[in-house]
């Protein structure tokens, strides 16, 4: 027989109603089917469980055709739809529960423990039977799944082999046929057990009913002496085999539904018990100790409620609570600062752009990409900030806001919503020239500004080039500058733009250092330093541009180069120039001062002779400074340089050069990578030492 042949043709649909009424009035059939097909290696208690859910799990969801019943079918195997059905999903469930867990593919439903029917305590199991039902289990035991349901339904169900075969096939058995073999060879089992039993009563229904001869004998002799040879009426003797099991499938043994409790481990569940109990007790007293009001383990003490839920922070998150400034305020106004910018841009209207602004400033998530000067703080405003910006710039959607303290800039890309950008720069204290631009835009090594409302002109400058006329640079009616090359993130010192704007008061020079605010760029003595647009100014800072990537984003709002001294080289080589360069920042420490000797070429940019971080030197405090440096002449001589501001009386080296001189200057005869110490003393007699 094919397998084709065992697919079963419905006989009819069949309703939940008649599906559920089949269960109920035949429960414990079911269960003990299912019990008796589910493998013995689950336990007797899981056993029992696992059964009653797989019965109460077999009802259809909905209207379905035609269980396991084929037809044409004989008149007494004739069963209810509604019962076929149901103990179809009961036999298609007990062979999924039988199989083996494997290691990387999901178990199925029937393989986990039930969920219900669950019981807490105690230990369930059916009647404990005799000795030929602890013999059929075992014997059972050793069969498949598939064998053990072709046995359960011929001996529990009265089912000929073609409809065991149909039923089976309809559950999903794989091989019909080999179960059903399995089957036949436990009732071959038996049926040599029940021909070699002695005389005696009967306590297993049929179990010693028949020879396993020619079925034609008594009953109550060996194998073979009923009238004919051992095996030649094995059609026989199985049946009297079917009959005996059929009895013994019946018994209580077998019945998930006559059960016994006993309780489980009682000193394993004291002993959790008790761990729980020391648990729960133990939150208990640690929440109590979080909840402490005023000096104990509260979250947050004497704060108010989260971000969220602050009514202050609430309103700094409210687009329509930003503050915009008129365009005819700054005009009428005393300062001249951030804090008249007006609102410009094409966007300032989008309330959903300005929404995600504030929220990714409040709460930046882990793919925004952020970064700020160092000493910015990047926490959320403390109130509704002020909107500066608004708009589409170079394929970004760019919003810049200031708060008083900080200028923050948002960028999103106009197509899609990845690869979001924050800045924060600090701009506390910010006159009329440190908030005359803010950087817009970096792109293709090009930048763009936003420059203030009383800049009236704006052009690019090659410092580099001092020669060279500024290059004006276009503005739009919102103040956003065409783009221009950006020595930001350049890897050479071949040009140094720098944005030149003019206001009511003269000429700035604006340096992009990679940060949102431009560094201003002075000339002069530390007391009065004046914006390097003059000529003499252009020319020594075409020659120590180059060092202005020493500096870079490290906060800084102004730069300034001071001359501080000019020495007659040795053997008649000219006359060299002193320059103290001195980046201050925004957060008023970590300031970065730079000492450099200019050769009287001007093609040669200028050396660097020492550097220091948070010195006082060439600043406003301590307008006083002393390098050195070891110098090769045109003619081949080494010679230790060094000079001082003009309030030093003398200098001196020890070390490997010892040398000294009255006065600021110091010139000192030396060999090729001599080392030297060098000071000074000041016309105070104050002792110094010298940058390094």
């Amino acid at each position: 027989m094919s397998t084709q042949d065992l697919v079963p043709s419905p006989v009819g649909p069949v309703d939940v109603e008649q599906a559920e009424a089949a269960l109920v009035e035949r429960y414990p059939r079911l269960v003990r089917i299912a019990y008796l097909v589910l493998p013995p290696s689950l336990g007797r208690n899981r056993r029992v469980l696992t059964a009653h859910a797989l019965v109460q799990r077999s009802l259809p969801r909905r209207r379905v055709t035609g269980p396991a019943v084929p037809g044409p079918r004989p008149a007494e195997d004739a069963v209810d739809p509604g019962y076929a059905y149901v103990r179809g999903e009961v036999l298609r469930q007990a062979l999924v529960a039988g199989l083996p867990l494997r290691r990387l593919a999901l178990p199925r439903r029937a393989q986990l423990p039930p969920l219900l029917p669950h019981v807490w305590g105690l230990r369930l199991f059916p009647r404990v039977g005799g000795a030929d039902e602890l013999a059929l289990d075992q014997r059972l035991s050793r069969l498949s799944g598939p064998g053990r349901a072709a046995y359960v339904l011929r001996g529990l169900e009265r089912q000929g082999d073609a409809e065991v075969l149909r039923v089976l096939a309809a559950a999903g058995v794989a091989d019909p046929g080999a179960a059903l073999a399995e089957a036949d060879a436990l009732d071959d089992r038996e049926d040599g057990t029940a021909g070699a039993a002695p005389e005696g009563p009967d306590d297993g229904g049929d179990r010693s009913g028949g020879p396993a001869g020619d079925g034609a004998g008594s009953g109550d002799g060996p194998a073979g002496t009923g009238g004919g040879e051992p095996g030649s009426g094995s059609g026989a003797g199985r049946a009297a085999g079917r009959r005996s099991g059929a009895a013994l499938l019946e018994s209580d043994e077998f019945d998930p539904c006559a059960l016994q409790a006993r309780p489980t481990d009682l000193l394993r569940r004291r002993q959790h018990a008790r761990a729980g109990v020391v648990a729960v007790a133990a939150l208990l007293v640690c929440g109590a100790l979080l909840g402490l009001p005023g000096d104990g383990w509260g979250r947050n003490g004497a704060g108010a409620p989260s971000y969220a839920r602050n009514p202050a922070a609430e309103a700094a998150l409210d687009p329509a609570r930003l503050k915009r400034v008129d365009p005819a305020v700054w005009p009428g106004s005393t300062r001249q600062d951030f804090s008249v910018w007006p609102a410009r841009g094409a966007l300032v209207g989008d309330r959903a752009l300005l929404r995600r602004a504030l929220a990714v400033w409040a709460r930046p998530g882990a793919s925004v990409r952020s970064s700020a000067t160092p000493g910015t703080p990047v926490g959320p405003p403390m109130g509704p900030p002020q909107l500066l910006f608004a708009g589409v710039v170079d394929g970004a959607r760019v919003v810049l806001l200031h708060d008083g303290l900080r200028a923050v800039r948002y960028a999103e890309p106009v197509a899609g919503t990845a690869g979001a950008a924050l800045d924060f720069a600090r701009t506390d204290g910010a006159d009329g020239v440190g908030s005359a631009a803010l950087v817009l835009s970096r792109a293709a090594g090009n930048v763009r500004y936003l420059t203030a409302p009383w800049v009236a002109e704006t052009s690019a400058r090659n410092l580099l080039a001092p020669g060279e006329e500024a290059r004006p640079l276009g503005r739009d009616a919102g103040g956003v500058t065409e783009p221009m090359t950006s020595p930001a993130s350049a890897r050479d010192c071949t040009r140094w733009n720098t944005l030149q704007v003019r206001d009511g008061s003269g000429l700035r020079l604006l340096a992009d250092l990679g940060e949102l605010a431009p560094a201003r760029l002075l000339w002069g003595p530390p007391e009065a330093p004046a914006d390097a647009t003059g000529p003499e100014a252009r020319a020594a800072w075409a020659r120590t541009a180059c060092q202005l990537t020493a500096v870079r984003a490290h906060g800084v709002r102004s730069v300034n180069a001071w001359r501080f001294a000019r020495q007659p080289l040795p053997e008649g080589a000219g006359l060299g120039t002193w320059l103290c360069t001195r980046a201050e920042t925004w957060r008023g420490t970590g300031s970065r001062v730079l000492a450099q000797f200019l050769v009287p070429s001007p093609a040669v940019p200028a050396a660097l002779a020492a550097r220091s971080e948070g010195s006082p030197a060439c600043g406003v405090r301590d307008p006083r400074v002393l390098a050195g440096v070891l110098w090769q002449a045109p003619a081949g001589g080494w010679y230790v340089l060094a000079a001082g501001s003009p309030d030093f009386a003398a200098l001196e080296t020890s070390g490997g050069v010892k040398g000294r001189s009255d006065g600021p200057l110091l010139a000192v005869k030396a060999a090729a990578g001599a080392r030297a110490d060098l000071g000074g003393t000041l016309r105070d007699g104050t002792r110094a030492r010298a940058l390094r």
